[in-house]
């Protein structure tokens, strides 16, 4: 039996679990703010108009949204939310009357509210809200003359939300990706030195040490990942902090799947270790800045420069050691050998300075002054809030984007039911356009699952308020008394229990909420479910017409055009190689960057919206990881090459030899993804991995022995960065044959 210490620790933990819970923080909130205000608007000012329009702007502002971030950012995005639900209120009430106009332009308004929301995680979680300001001006249609007193009731709620924001219950200070990106980077930090340690020899660590570190690691980076997925938009804002952030999911990614490759190992490796353990020293302090951004990032610089040291110290010891003498048997093996080290090691250290880099950006970002931020100041030439936002909705704006095809189901389903609850005589026209938003889903078949909770979770309700009212009558102040509870429980059920809980408990709120102002007793409940029934029909409706296979037919089109738009980002990147081995200037293949990147966004849209989706998945969740991280690995593999050429520039030289070798194969790359891209776009048979070219060292070496060969430094460095070049490629080769399982599972589903 539990003693008093035990019951006090349970208690203890309870009450912790009830402060960070979110759900019952903003339902709590809500249920306190939302009663008072609808009281003054109702009974101390007098006014119907505000007390509805109060109570439904708390709603809005506190119980379906609540922003993150230290508090000023957080007091900002809803000052943001506060404007633009004004301008929809008041634009919303003009436009109600004529239906002829309500309907086009609330098509336009909420197309724009939902894309919108692809742009920045704080738009996507405040679109609801946005919906349901402009929902409600439009479905109680009025004349100018109402603009002012729903202004007033809207403002009045600005008002005591962001009270409650800044001192009510406030929200602890989170960040769900800091802690496990500090967490994977000191693990991949810790595996690499133990691999340094292992290959030098010391006393104490083992091969079983070594693996369980990369173990540790592998599963820090995979609780990152899981992380950033959870959540149905990208958990980022457009901050610079946190679009630099963001960008070291990836390349942490990239780091494990590195070490997770076999080691090569020659004899006289004593550089190759030295930018092992520099390569870990910089992870490690860029987790130490990454966790405490007010410290200093001198010591993130000096690990900078320690490595910057080490590499080029490796990479001379490389161009000396390299065999001259490439007659005789094995010497092409002993040449290609003696590179293999330092080209896993300048691998994993270009990728940890990425991690380094967008660390000290993020961090830079968040110290700039108060001016900084209002003049858009950016560190380190990093494009601002509206160029980045310009370039992630243009990413989206194509064909076999699901956020636009969302986007569009959505204003559609919301349109449509604005012009059903003008030639139908409803008297709650606003729980009929609300109801088809509320269950619109990605297809058709989630749509109607949608339906059925929504219709089921109505009736419960109904239910539920039925018996209340009756019991209560004409109470006034038994249903006051029973209004706080009932928006609490609105708050809590959707989060807490499901979708169809949340139904009836919006039910019963909005049940008490309208018997007070005009008494009605049970059978509000009635028209209640008439209406949703209504707005549900419209919806599913709408599912069947748009789109209705879902995200799974969108997911693989998405994976087709990341998987080409890589493979010819990785070719470009190439082309750049090769032509600066004949001593040119070269363009930087930007445009095809670019085209890449935009495609890893849309990839990453859709595979969020396939992971909410209800219903069976006809792939396996493993698979269908290892398809998109692919296409991370494949676009990070070019930005390698296109780095390893801009650094140092090659002396020119007739280098038709290496060029024509590293085109050849990186078309032929190009060409094998493009196959794979036609087989998840399609259902073809996919492609099978390129076979092993054993001769292909042997064309390799030839080539750098008849254009690159010479005593001068420059031309051997040429060289080492042509051997490197090729085993980026090999790199992208075996990668083929990670992903072919995958592809053809793929290729199964759709049969």
């Amino acid at each position: 039996m539990a003693g008093p210490v035990t019951w006090a620790r349970r208690a203890g933990l309870f009450c912790k679990r009830l402060w960070w819970d979110g759900a019952v923080r903003r339902g709590a909130r809500a249920g306190v703010v939302a009663p008072a205000m609808f009281a003054v608007g109702l009974h101390l000012v007098g006014n119907v108009a505000i007390g509805t329009f109060a109570v439904i702007g708390v709603f809005c502002l506190l119980l379906l949204v609540e922003f993150g971030g230290p508090m000023r950012e957080r007091i900002q995005a809803e000052l943001g939310l506060i404007v633009a639900g004004a301008a929809l209120i008041a634009i919303g009430t003009l436009i109600s009357p004529p239906v002829a106009l309500a309907a086009p332009v609330v098509l336009v308004i909420a197309f724009a509210i939902l894309f919108s929301g692809v742009v920045s995680s704080v738009l996507a979680s405040a679109s609801i809200s946005l919906l349901l300001a402009v929902i409600l001006a439009v479905s109680l249609p009025a004349g100018p003359a109402a603009v002012g007193p729903r202004l007033a009731g809207w403002a009045l709620a600005a008002g005591a939300s962001l009270l409650a924001i800044r001192f009510l219950w406030p929200a602890p200070v989170t960040d769900p990706l800091r802690a496990p990106t500090v967490a994977s980077c000191r693990a991949l930090a810790a595996a690499v030195h133990a691999g340094a340690a292992r290959w030098r020899g010391a006393p104490g660590v083992s091969a079983d040490d070594v693996a369980a570190l990369d173990g540790r690691a592998a599963a820090a980076v995979t609780a990152l990942r899981r992380a950033f997925l959870a959540a149905p938009s990208r958990p980022t804002s457009l901050t610079t902090s946190a679009r630099t952030r963001v960008r070291l999911i990836d390349e942490l990614a990239w780091i494990r799947d590195v070490l997770e490759r076999p080691a090569a190992r020659s004899g006289g490796a004593g550089s190759v270790d030295a930018v092992k353990d520099a390569t870990a020293d910089l992870l490690d302090e860029a987790a130490n800045l990454l966790e405490r951004p007010d410290a200093p990032a001198d010591p993130l610089h000096a690990a900078q420069g320690r490595l910057d040291a080490a590499r080029a110290r490796m990479a001379r010891e490389a161009v000396i050691t390299l065999p001259r003498d490439l007659t005789g048997n094995g010497r092409v093996s002993e040449f290609l050998s003696a590179l293999a080290p330092t080209f896993r090691v300048q691998e994993l250290a270009y990728a940890v300075h990425l991690v380094a880099r967008n660390v000290d950006l993020s961090v830079a970002a968040e110290r700039r002054t108060w001016v900084q931020r209002i003049l858009g100041q950016q560190p380190g030439g990093l494009a601002g809030p509206v160029a980045s936002a310009r370039e992630r909705a243009l990413a989206h704006l194509e064909p076999h984007s699901t956020w636009l095809h969302n986007s569009l189901r959505g204003a559609v389903g919301v349109a449509a039911a604005v012009v059903v609850v003008h030639y139908t005589d409803v008297q709650h026209s606003f729980w009929v356009i609300f109801g088809a938003l509320a269950v619109l889903r990605s297809n058709a078949l989630a749509t109607g699952q949608s339906a059925v909770r929504a219709i089921l979770g109505t009736v419960a309700g109904f239910v539920i308020g039925a018996v209340i009212l009756i019991g209560v009558g004409t109470n006034f102040t038994v249903l006051w008394a029973l209004l706080p509870v009932a928006v609490l429980m609105a708050g809590i059920a959707p989060a807490r229990i499901s979708f169809a809980a949340g139904q009836a408990a919006f039910t019963v709120a909005l049940l008490i909420l309208f018997n007070i102002i005009q008494p009605a007793g049970w059978q509000l409940g009635l028209i209640r479910i008439e209406d949703v029934t209504i707005g549900v029909g419209i919806s599913i409706l709408v599912g069947l017409l748009l789109w209705p296979r879902g995200a799974r037919r969108e997911l693989r089109r998405a994976l087709a055009d990341a998987y080409a738009d890589s493979a010819r980002y990785l070719n470009a990147t190439v082309a750049y190689a090769a032509s600066c081995c004949d001593g040119a200037a070269p363009r930087a293949p930007s445009d095809e960057a670019q085209r890449a990147a935009a495609a890893a966004r849309r990839l990453d849209d859709t595979f969020r919206t396939y992971l909410t989706e209800r219903g069976a998945k006809s792939m396996a969740l493993a698979e269908v990881t290892s398809l998109v991280n692919g296409v991370a690995a494949l676009r990070i593999t070019a930005d390698a090459v296109l780095d390893l050429w801009q650094r140092d520039s090659a002396a020119a030289g007739d280098r038709a030899a290496a060029r024509s070798l590293l085109l050849h194969t990186s078309h032929d790359i190009e060409r094998w993804y493009g196959d794979l891209a036609e087989t998840l776009a399609s259902g073809r048979t996919a492609p099978a991995p390129a076979p092993p070219d054993r001769a292909a060292d042997d064309r390799l070496v030839a080539a750098v022995r008849r254009d690159l060969h010479g005593d001068d430094g420059d031309a051997t460095s040429a060289a080492v960065r042509v051997i490197w070049t090729a085993d980026h490629l090999d790199a992208a080769r075996r990668l083929e044959v990670t992903l072919t399982a995958p592809a053809r599972a793929a290729e199964r589903s759709t049969r």
